[in-house]
Order: C-alpha cells, then sequence, then structure tokens
C-alpha cells in the first residue's frame, strides 16, 4: 500500500491548503461529480460503511474542495468522503470551491491520493507516471519534490510494465508488489501472464517466485550454453544492483575480468537507468 508523502501537496503547490484557503459552503450532494482524474480505481466499501456511519454521528469534519463546472461541481479532493456522505443519506456537505485547471485538477488529485495509505501499489505507479508525464518531472526531480526515494518511485513505476491481467491481479490484492517485481525477472516476457496463474495456484510466496523465474531463465540459458553456479559474492552483488537499479543485472564474470549487464524493458526505462547514471542528453 501507498505510504503518506514526506512533503505532501505543497512539494508541488506551495503554500496551498485544500482545507483551509477558501470559505466554507453547503453545497447539495446532487450538484457533485467525481473527479474525471481521480486516480483511484477501488474505493473499499467496508470503511465507506464505516466512514458513513461516522459522518451521521458526528457530521463532517473537514470540508471537501469543488471546482465549479458548468451548473455542477467537480470533486478536487474528497471523494470518499462525498461517497460516504451519500450512504448517509446526507444533502449537503460542506465544501471549499477552488478556481482550478484541468492540469491542476489532475495534480491535486493524483497528490491528495498519494497522501493517502490505501493505494494498492499499481496505482500508486500510475500516480507517479501521471506526474512526472504533465508536470516534466524526471524520477530523481519527483523523488526530491515529494520526499519519496528514487528506487522508490523506480521500482513502483517498473510494475506497469507487467501485461494488464497481471495489473490487475495486484489491483485486486491477489498478487503482491514482491511477487509482481519477482516476475518482471523473467526474460520471456510472453510467459509473464502464464507463470503468475502459476504462482496464484500453487500459493507460492516472493521466495518461491523468484526461484521459479530463476529457474525458467535458465532454462532458456542452456539453449545456447550451461551456466555456471555463481558465487555468493557476486550473487549477493547482483541483489544489491537490481535494487538500486530497479532492474535485472547480471553480473559476468571470467578470471579477473567480465561485464556487467543491466536491462532496460522500453526506451523511458533506458533514460531512467542513463538518468541514475548521469549520462542523460542535457
Amino acid at each position: 500500500m501507498a505510504k503518506g508523502l514526506g512533503k505532501g501537496i505543497g512539494a508541488l503547490f506551495p503554500g496551498e491548503s485544500l482545507e483551509h484557503s477558501g470559505q466554507v459552503e453547503e453545497i447539495q450532494l446532487e450538484l457533485i461529480v467525481a473527479n474525471p482524474f481521480q486516480p483511484r480505481k477501488i474505493f473499499d466499501e467496508e470503511t465507506l460503511q464505516e466512514l458513513a456511519e461516522s459522518i451521521r454521528e458526528h457530521g463532517i469534519l473537514q470540508p471537501i474542495a469543488l471546482r465549479k463546472k458548468a451548473r455542477k461541481y467537480e470533486i478536487v479532493a474528497g471523494e470518499r468522503r462525498f461517497r460516504a456522505s451519500l450512504l448517509a443519506g446526507m444533502d449537503v456537505i460542506p465544501a471549499i470551491i477552488k478556481e482550478l485547471t484541468d492540469t491542476q485538477m489532475m495534480e491535486l488529485a493524483i497528490l491528495e491520493n498519494l497522501q493517502r495509505e490505501d493505494l494498492t501499489v499499481i496505482e500508486e505507479a500510475e500516480a507517479y507516471q501521471s506526474l512526472m508525464e504533465n508536470l516534466h518531472l524526471t524520477q530523481e526531480e519527483l523523488s526530491k519534490r515529494l520526499g519519496k526515494s528514487r528506487p522508490h518511485i523506480a521500482n513502483h513505476v517498473r510494475l506497469l510494465a507487467l501485461p494488464d491481467d497481471v495489473r490487475t491481479l495486484m489491483n485486486e490484492g491477489t498478487l503482491s508488489m514482491g511477487q509482481g517485481r519477482a516476475l518482471l525477472g523473467l526474460k520471456n516476457k510472453r510467459k509473464i501472464s502464464e507463470v503468475a496463474s502459476k504462482v496464484i495456484k500453487q500459493g507460492l510466496n516472493v521466495r518461491q517466485v523468484e526461484m521459479l523465474v530463476q529457474t525458467l531463465n535458465e532454462e532458456v540459458s542452456r539453449e545456447t550454453a550451461q551456466p555456471k553456479k555463481k558465487d555468493i559474492f557476486v550473487a549477493a552483488k547482483e541483489s544489491q544492483l537490481r535494487d538500486y537499479f530497479g532492474t535485472n543485472v547480471q553480473i559476468k564474470k571470467a578470471n579477473n575480468k567480465g561485464k556487467i549487464e543491466i536491462e532496460f524493458y522500453s526506451e523511458d526505462d533506458l533514460e531512467r537507468i542513463l538518468e541514475i547514471l548521469n549520462l542523460q542528453e542535457e
């Protein structure tokens, strides 16, 4: 699950406070529509019911943020409170009306969700990717502005290279982030969905998935040559480099020389790795 941001909305919108930057108004719920840029796809019904019960007893303790759109209002932040208010049978909700562009709407919606702890890893990855694309930020720049480590962002964004059906399984909680990362190590990318189904069926943990992927990769390698067993030192360094670069890394050593291979899965992934190495074009 996503953890709270170190710096928050103020990192991208200095001085911005959605809850304390305007006059609070009572808005009819029937006039409010969802944010078209809402990054969150899944709203837990049980927690919504719990929030609805709290609203019935105590009311809304914090206003939501809206944007006027024609005769309606679009939600900028606070969609859970809005949905729970509907469940609670409320007619109106306290809100602050903001004047925002479509770009600002999207950015604030993403940031509000990133500060919560119930985003799926895929939703979090999509949020990071969306911010980088729309704000034209590198992973390093986004890392500094959000107070997240660059490897944290890179490891999430890499998951977007998984097939759609596998990402859906992760969104549903059927596969974990660790299992998804392990599946990305498969050399034969066309088998990722098939192997994911096997992982679920057999109830394999992350370590077991890593071993399965290694076995399948060795089978591919045997088509050209029998792989030699690597010593513990080299294997440990490979693991360290994989975590640093957020991708598969192999150290191939012979006598006192060798080479390090860093895999990438798209042009964006290559640019990300070059950025880490400070080799991207100015």
